[in-house]
């Protein structure tokens, strides 16, 4: 039996479910404490007007029913999906009151028959009753996930890129989730400014140790008005293309532990909403390019998980 060299997001939702499932992202319009002013300001230096916000939802404000409804009627067309995950995408999504929080989740839960409930934030946006409150979804048959963003455990890069957060406080926050039994995926990006493959890879190891449920990759892209949009006009920045950035991947996915989802190996941002690189190779090509350097490699998913 040939051995798997990576455990993709594909593949856990098939053994879970036994089919594909598809997520449906929603902008549940929260904000985040890294901005000021609601969405218009600057917060974290990469961050551009829409945050994560799902590139089928286009750039108007609409409301959640209507996001869900648009979102499933393209994940039908397009892909014939059945079965989905309600994805709270856009920005910090426990970035309020519980109580408003629990209106929201509610509500957009109520929208379909959903088969998980996910929620992408940030470590400063968690608490005790955020964590009661996500643990109450829980069912045999419901997961909960959190998105966790970290993006390097260095706390000079998170400075230089206004994170607005620490290490220290993300492994707290990964902790609270953990205790309450809430599953997480943690987001890296790779190529921040300052930040080399020794950076990235010290970032990989320590939270591989922590055996997250899910990982996703990011490589740098950088939306127009941004800061380090302006940074980079003035010539400050530079970052790894998409076939190095595949290099780091497959490196990292030697160190994660066997049973963490990768959930995402690149960056699919549509090129209207980023300047900077301008376009990205398909993902197809970054995920074929990383098979290939773990197949030249003899090597796989978990073969150095043991080297720290």
């Amino acid at each position: 039996m040939q051995r798997r060299l990576f455990y993709t997001y594909s593949d856990y939702l098939y053994n879970k479910y036994g089919k594909t499932v598809y997520r449906v992202g929603v902008d549940g319009g929260f904000s985040c404490p890294n901005k000021t002013n609601g969405r218009e300001t600057h917060g974290c230096s990469f961050c551009g007007s829409f945050g994560a916000r799902s590139a089928y939802l286009g750039d108007s404000e609409v409301i959640i029913n209507e996001q869900v409804t648009k979102s499933i009627s393209f994940l039908k067309r397009r892909y014939d999906a059945q079965d989905f995950i309600l994805y709270f995408q856009a920005y910090s999504n426990t970035y309020d009151h519980v109580d408003r929080l629990k209106h929201v989740y509610d509500y957009g839960l109520s929208l379909g028959n959903f088969r998980e409930l996910v929620v992408s934030t940030r470590p400063d946006c968690i608490s005790k009753e955020i964590c009661e409150l996500l643990s109450s979804y829980k069912r045999d048959d419901f997961d909960v996930w959190v998105e966790l963003g970290i993006q390097t455990v260095n706390d000079e890069s998170l400075k230089r890129i206004n994170r607005g957060h620490t290490y220290s406080q993300f492994i707290d926050a990964y902790k609270m989730l953990k205790s309450y039994g809430i599953k997480i995926a943690v987001h890296f990006i790779f190529g921040l400014p300052g930040e080399d493959f020794t950076d990235i890879l010290n970032s990989v190891k320590k939270i591989a140790v922590l055996k997250p449920d899910g990982v996703k990759f990011h490589n740098l892209h950088i939306p127009t008005g941004t800061v380090m949009y302006e940074e980079y006009l003035r010539g400050e920045l530079s970052f790894p293309s998409s076939l190095r950035h595949a290099e780091y991947v497959a490196t990292a996915i030697e160190y994660l532990d066997p049973k963490t989802v990768v959930m995402r190996v690149n960056t699919d941002t549509p090129g209207s909403r980023h300047s900077v690189p301008g376009f990205f190779l398909d993902k197809s090509i970054v995920y074929n390019r990383i098979t290939e350097i773990l197949n030249s490699r003899k090597s796989y998913q978990g073969k150095l998980s043991g080297e720290r």
